[in-house]
């Protein structure tokens, strides 16, 4: 008997056996219970999960002579006739090969006949996007008005190329990607069935490369096993048989870039190479591996929510203190866009070293990356002397009164006005924070304001992430508008970014320091 692949021999035969959709799964099931079948149904949602299995089961359970509870009983002759592909009921239509008018016709012809047995006669249309325009148009009038025995289930993987002609008159389900735990489970259920002993952490990595797919997984579970022999599917044969490196690998390869270190970049681009990896899965490996370290910065990801082992995740942790979310941005724009070109090169290893050398370089990207890159160079170079002989900054720890008179913080005399304006702001800052949206509030959390020459106010911010977002978001315009607003006070601000060891001086009035440097007359 010829061998059938895992995914065709294991797709559902019921509701009960669809994973992750159970919101789709749990309405239908009762519209069957009920009798209130809709007319035409619409199943969105990207490849591999479920669309039309649920579509068959659908088709099979209107038609059951005994369903239960909704679900079709699987062995009636309508049940068996649609398993084995047969059913004159049932009609499936690959909208990619048939999208004429043509084929529409020949539908809305035949739908004027009642089934022969059964009580519906069932349209999958799948890839309905790729219809003509004169195709849906010559299935509007159908879809309005169909006879009370005919049923129409369209599906697609894009749903904004359909008319909204067409939306409106279906019922739309979305189906949403199947988490990685479900998948493991159906994975586990599979690999019982068949008899094939796998290691946990071998299937989860089949999971996640799934990407939300569960056709995609045990396709590659398949893959996976044929490699395998008649060994046990382990984390390092999974590994092998779908070409990608394992975590340590990307590690290094991360590392070369957080310490500009080319010759090391190319070198694990060499090793990868020559172990016979595959060069594209590498980068879209490198992608997700940036995207967990990125997660873990800004949303303090645990290592359940990134799906890896706790002692990746402390590797992970350890990196994130090398490096800035603006930083791994960069790194994830860069080697995204390789990867898009990558599909289409004749020479892939090229496009990967110059990206490699372009992460580690960033002063060569001719772009505003490249050149915040030349001005953060700059300026650390600046920072450490290395071009230029520099006075030793005065320490940001708060004043000590047991300094000597030279050693205290330094003092910054600014006109009365302007001292008013800063303890207004100062007294009002949380209120005006509430007062902004939140994209353009929060890069304010642990900033201060300065007075500066000219009566301007200076917004001094704690690291260059946040100077970086208030720019991005409008947020000095937006504070500036606030003040207008609800204290009707006009104040010119700049801002900048504070700096590792600055100096915060304490300000006073001209008035004030006139009076501590007043003359003091003595009488005999």
């Amino acid at each position: 008997m010829a061998y059938v692949a895992l995914y065709r021999k294991w797709r559902p035969a019921s509701f009960d056996e669809v994973k992750g959709q159970q919101p789709i799964v749990e309405t239908l099931r009762s519209q069957i219970r009920t009798g209130r079948i809709g007319h035409a149904y619409l199943f969105c949602g990207s490849r591999g999960t479920g669309k039309t299995s649920v579509a068959k089961i659908f088709a099979k359970a209107v038609n059951c002579e005994h369903p239960q509870n909704g679900e079709p009983c699987g062995t009636c002759a309508m049940c068996r006739a649609v398993n084995d592909g047969n059913s004159v009921n049932v009609i499936e239509i690959d909208a990619a090969s048939n999208n004429g008018v043509d084929n529409i016709r020949e539908i809305r012809d035949e739908v004027q006949y009642r089934p022969a047995e059964g009580k519906y006669r069932v349209y999958i249309i799948d890839e309905v996007h790729m219809l003509s325009t004169g195709a849906f148009n010559a299935l509007l009038k159908t879809l309005e008005e169909p006879p009370a025995y005919v049923i129409f289930i369209l599906a697609t993987t894009e749903p904004h190329k359909i008319p909204l002609t067409v939306l409106s008159r279906c019922q739309r389900y979305d189906f949403r990607r199947i988490t990685t735990g479900d998948i493991i489970n159906r994975l586990k259920e599979l690999a019982a069935g068949e008899g094939i002993e796998a290691e946990d952490k071998a299937l989860a990595y089949i999971a996640r490369k799934a990407d939300g797919g569960m056709r995609d997984a045990i396709s590659l579970f398949d893959q996976c096993v044929a490699y395998r022999g008649d060994a046990k599917l382990d984390y390092e044969k999974a590994l092998e048989a779908l070409g990608t490196v394992d975590s340590d690998m990307l590690s290094r390869f991360l590392r070369a870039m957080l310490e500009d270190d080319t010759s090391e970049a190319l070198a694990v681009i060499e090793a990868v190479r020559l172990e016979g990896r595959e060069l594209s899965q590498f980068v879209q490996d490198f992608v997700w591996y940036l995207r967990n370290l990125l997660l873990l910065m800004t949303a303090e990801a645990t290592s359940d929510l990134l799906e890896m082992s706790e002692e990746n995740w402390m590797r992970l942790a350890e990196e994130a203190k090398m490096t800035d979310p603006e930083d791994l941005m960069r790194l994830i724009r860069l080697f995204s866009s390789v990867y898009n070109d990558m599909r289409a090169a004749a020479d892939k290893r090229v496009l990967l070293e110059v990206a490699a050398i372009k992460a580690t370089r960033p002063a060569m990207e001719e772009n505003l990356s490249g050149l915040a890159a030349r001005v953060l160079d700059l300026e650390q170079k600046l920072a450490k002397g290395n071009w230029m002989q520099t006075p030793q900054p005065v320490s940001a720890a708060a004043p000590d009164n047991n300094k000597t008179e030279n050693e205290k913080t330094p003092e910054k005399v600014i006109a009365r006005a302007d001292w008013e304006s800063l303890q207004a702001i100062r007294e009002r800052w949380n209120q005006l924070k509430r007062a902004l949206p939140h994209q353009a509030a929060w890069p304010l959390e642990g900033a201060w304001v300065e007075p500066k020459d000219g009566g301007v106010m200076s917004i001094v911010f704690a690291d260059r992430f946040k100077y970086n977002a208030a720019v991005r978001f409008e947020t000095i315009p937006q504070l500036q508008a606030a003040l207008r607003k609800t204290y009707n006070k006009e104040v010119a601000f700049d801002i900048r970014v504070a700096g590792v060891k600055e100096s915060q001086p304490r300000f006073v009035t001209d008035e004030d320091l006139q009076a501590i440097h007043m003359e003091i007359e003595t009488e005999d």
